[in-house]
Formats: structure tokens, C-alpha cells, sequence
């Protein structure tokens, strides 16, 4: 297998270690060294713990692990033309509401449990969507599927509390995998102005936003922070998954 210097950033970046500055950018410098640096690290930590035995309640560090991944029913995916997907958080409960399936095409429960959105992805397909679209991004709507992680109700950006229903791991994984599937289905490409989430619409699309934040942490991974480096470790998921 032919391994290139972007695959290995994208592998370092899925595994939550960060090129805020640079991100896959196909050169090994002294960023992707540093990342390297402590992801050995932690590799040789969690060898070592694991060589002398110490009980699993004890351990800092363990193995990652894979979830299922959730299959989009075909019949969701009509024939449409996208140009890129945006994913969110519903601000809600960890179960998507009536109100949450009016403003996505797919969300995606607390359990990974994929829900079906009320209007089809084909409202809002280019050149100009139709009525009933999901009105899931200001001014960004035609063109763009909408997927949200229900949760984060009553979340707070600044200092961050994740609220009473914080987004899970399990969602993260899922959320990964409809991607993938969604972007093979539409011939969608991984980038920063096709799979992004909704709080890198204004800096990265220019199109003004009123303040959304979703999604720039993470509750079960405080280490990461910033919309941008988090919608690269997800990209790097999805590409991982292609």
C-alpha cells in the first residue's frame, strides 16, 4: 500500500492529533512531525501500561474502537445535484423532535441511531431549491444536504458546557459514515468547502451566519477546540471511510 504524506496527516488529524495551522497539506513539516511525536508517544504510554498489567479503571489510554456503521436506506438518497453537505447539532435532545425532522434531511440520534428528515434531499437541489427544502443553513440551502447530531440543548460556547444533552462519540462515528455514503452517492469531494459543518460556513463560504457555533467542541474530547480543526478531524474520518 502506497501511503502518501496527506494520507498520514488526514490518519493523525481522524486520530485527534491537530494541524491547526497547515491541516493535510501533503508537506511533512515541523507541524506533522510534532503530531507524530505524540501520537508515538502515546502509543509507547499505552504499550507500556498495558505490558505491566495495570487494571483497565486504571489506564489513561486505550485502543480506539470501531462503532457499527449505520446504513442510509437507498430511498433516502434520491437523484439530486449537491454540491456539498453541512452537518450540524439540533441544539436539542439527544432524540430528534418533529421540529428537528422539518430542517434536515437526516439526523442522527444519541444512540447513532439514524432518523429520516421530512423534506427530500431533492428539494434542494441545484440550480435553486424547491419549496419544502430543508432550511437547514442560512443563505446555503440550495445545493446543500443538511445532517445534524440531535443534542446540546442549553450548551454554552464560552466558558463551554455541553448542556443537559451533550452530542456523544457514537453520533461523532456515525456522523462520519453518513458522510462517506453521502459523498460517494452525490460524487461530493472532501474538502473544507464541500463537507463542513455549519459554524465553518461563514469563514470558510463567506456567508454570513448568526452566531452558530456547532460544531466547535466536542464534549467527549475537550483536547480539540475551533471549528475548523474539528471539521478537519472529521473530514479526516470520512475520507478514512471512502
Amino acid at each position: 500500500m502506497n501511503t502518501t504524506v496527506q494520507d498520514l496527516q488526514r490518519r493523525l488529524i481522524a486520530l485527534g492529533f491537530q494541524l491547526p495551522k497547515y491541516g493535510p497539506d501533503g508537506d511533512f513539516g515541523g507541524e506533522s512531525i510534532a503530531a507524530m511525536g505524540k501520537a508515538l508517544d502515546e502509543l509507547v504510554e499505552w504499550r507500556q501500561r498495558d505490558q505491566v498489567h495495570f487494571p483497565t479503571s486504571d489506564r489513561k489510554l486505550s485502543p480506539p474502537t470501531f462503532l457499527p456503521s449505520p446504513t442510509i436506506p437507498a430511498d433516502w438518497m434520491p437523484d439530486a445535484k449537491i454540491s456539498r453537505i453541512i452537518f450540524h447539532w439540533t441544539a436539542g435532545q439527544n432524540k430528534a423532535s418533529d421540529l428537528d425532522r422539518e430542517h434536515y434531511h437526516i439526523l442522527i440520534d444519541g444512540d447513532g441511531k439514524l432518523v429520516r428528515g421530512k423534506p427530500s434531499i431533492a428539494l434542494n437541489s441545484e440550480p435553486k431549491a424547491k419549496a419544502g427544502y430543508a432550511a437547514h443553513t442560512l443563505n446555503c440551502n440550495t445545493g446543500s444536504i443538511g445532517v445534524s447530531l440531535c443534542g446540546m440543548a442549553g450548551a454554552v460556547e464560552s466558558p463551554f458546557n455541553p448542556g443537559t444533552q451533550p452530542i456523544t462519540r457514537m453520533q461523532w462515528e456515525a456522523l462520519a459514515s453518513v458522510l462517506a455514503q453521502l459523498c460517494t452517492r452525490y460524487s461530493i469531494p472532501v474538502d473544507r468547502k464541500t463537507v463542513l459543518s455549519h459554524a465553518e460556513v461563514q469563514p470558510t463560504l463567506k456567508i454570513t451566519q448568526r452566531g452558530k457555533w456547532d460544531i466547535s467542541r466536542l464534549p467527549f474530547d475537550t483536547s480539540i477546540q475551533g471549528a475548523i480543526a474539528i471539521g478537519d478531524q472529521m473530514r479526516a474520518m470520512v475520507k478514512s471511510r471512502l
